[in-house]
């Protein structure tokens, strides 16, 4: 069961999320976990004309070099992954955790320097997104860790993660890009507008959009994917969310997260699990405490809270929000080192306003 999934998953990737051409330069990012996804990754660029090269890390290496390495370590620019990013006309990210609480007892400070330190390979690798010079995607592999915060069994996972990939269809390739137009229809629609509303247990926001576009993610940046997104101009959200998901990122988790937002900066900040992580991220930089994103997820073929954002943001009839850096497809301005998406379910009840017009309600679109 499920024997052909490597194979399938890596043919969607080639052919319709990265596009691989004759020539490119593929840098494809995994360990040990992911390597069936790896072979079959490599053979499919191969078969297209294109060039792969793999950079395997070792699973949870990280939590070591994070505790051990002095400052100077860790604001190194490894001048052989500034390279790859720098000249690969391709990236494939591979999430494929062996523990996803492997940061968990880490100074969250640590972290959060860690991450500063490393900001010019961070910008630099938006850059080329941004200019789309890089073409790039993530996406996943089924491992007992994820399965386990899923609470599921390494099997049904692995069910989960074919069919939110599409993989269950005859054609997964003409799936994708059957969403990809439903969603541009929807993109074209929000286009030329200029405020949402969100109203609905825990949340009572707004935002102005005016000038900047909303885009549709259909399997291109993300595989599994299904959103569609905008970046709200810096300094108009006010209002307040009660996140009924909880956050995670960088393999730490924060429950109950309640953010209230005042001319586009939070000013108010609690969590019932893990504040100290929460603050330790709000004060990273100064564009930390902003919006950078606010999404609508649309993948109907996510409907449960696995603990893996990847999948978790693309729930249909959910949405996002990401403090700090922004997408520059967007018309975002925001600059920052982290880009944390926090998930509110509004399936059983809230609705979103557009202009005052009724647009999404109840997790279901209305126009």
């Amino acid at each position: 069961m499920y024997e052909d999934m490597a194979p399938r998953l890596a043919n969607v990737l080639v052919e319709h999320s990265v596009r691989i051409q004759p020539g490119d330069f593929v840098l494809i990012d995994g360990n040990p976990n992911a390597v069936p996804l790896i072979e079959a990754l490599v053979m499919a660029v191969l078969r297209r004309g294109g060039f792969p090269h793999v950079q395997v890390d070792l699973p949870d290496l990280y939590e070591r070099v994070i505790q051990v390495a002095s400052d100077e370590q860790l604001a190194f620019i490894n001048p052989i992954r500034a390279a790859a990013i720098e000249k690969a006309d391709v990236r494939i990210g591979i999430i494929a955790p062996s523990n996803t609480r492997a940061l968990a007892a880490v100074d969250p400070a640590r972290i959060a320097k860690a991450q500063q330190l490393q900001r010019p390979l961070i910008e630099k690798l938006h850059a080329r997104i941004g200019d789309h010079s890089l073409r790039w995607n993530v996406t996943a592999w089924p491992t007992n860790a994820a399965a386990q915060d899923a609470e599921m069994g390494l099997l049904a996972y692995t069910g989960f993660v074919y069919k939110a990939c599409g993989l269950d269809h005859d054609d997964p390739v003409a799936y994708w890009a059957n969403m990809r137009e439903q969603q541009l229809r929807l993109t074209a629609w929000l286009n030329g507008k200029n405020h949402v509303e969100v109203r609905g247990p825990g949340i009572d926001l707004s935002y102005d959009f005016t000038g900047r576009p909303w885009c549709s993610s259909h399997g291109e940046l993300n595989l599994p994917d299904g959103e569609v997104y905008s970046s709200p101009i810096e300094d108009s959200v006010n209002g307040q969310v009660a996140f009924n998901f909880p956050a995670r990122y960088q393999g730490r988790e924060v429950s109950g997260v309640r953010l209230v937002f005042k001319d586009g900066r939070v000013v108010e900040a609690s969590a019932e699990r893990g504040e100290d992580y929460l603050f330790s991220q709000l004060d990273l930089d100064e564009g930390a405490r902003r919006l950078g994103e606010f999404s609508i997820g649309t993948n109907r073929g996510i409907q449960q809270y696995t603990g893996e954002t990847l999948f978790d943001e693309k729930i249909g009839g959910t949405i996002h929000m990401a403090l700090g850096n922004s997408y520059t497809e967007t018309g975002g301005q925001n600059k920052s080192a982290i880009h944390w998406d926090m998930i509110h379910d509004l399936r059983s009840g809230g609705q979103i306003l557009i202009d005052g017009e009724p647009f999404f309600r109840n997790g279901k679109f209305v126009v």
